[in-house]
């Protein structure tokens, strides 16, 4: 089983949601957060401020305001990985900065707490 991690923008969460359970995925955790790509970060004034230069981190807190984003956690059977994946890509990418991203992580163990239940059993199976 895999956890497959999505940063995407808010405005796509509802659409996100019905594809991943036209899919086959419907179980998932979202959460509001903030952050930013790489695309929005000039690196020397990153190195700038990291070394201590007053000026960089001035101009640093000026220009990469952290961007409102949802991120979705969901575990799945190795089996429905590639087409949780596609799904996400297949609705979230409109070829500009900002549309997110994806990690896949191996998880060791999924629990039900209502029905303390193991394994693969407690995941969607579509």
């Amino acid at each position: 089983m895999k956890e497959v991690m999505a940063v995407i923008r808010m405005s796509m969460i509802n659409k996100t949601k019905k594809a991943l359970i036209e899919a086959g995925v419907s179980s998932m955790t979202a959460l509001e957060a903030l952050g930013r790509g790489k695309g929005l970060v000039d690196m020397n004034l990153l190195k700038g401020a990291e070394q201590g230069y007053e000026e960089a981190i001035a101009q640093l807190g000026q220009t990469s305001r952290l961007i409102p984003k949802r991120i979705i956690f969901i575990v799945v059977p190795d089996k429905l990985v590639k087409k949780t994946v596609k799904t996400l890509i297949d609705v979230n990418q409109t070829g500009k900065s900002g549309d997110g991203v994806i990690w896949v992580m191996p998880t060791a163990e999924a629990i039900s707490v209502r029905t303390s239940q193991k394994g693969d059993t407690v995941l969607d199976e579509f």
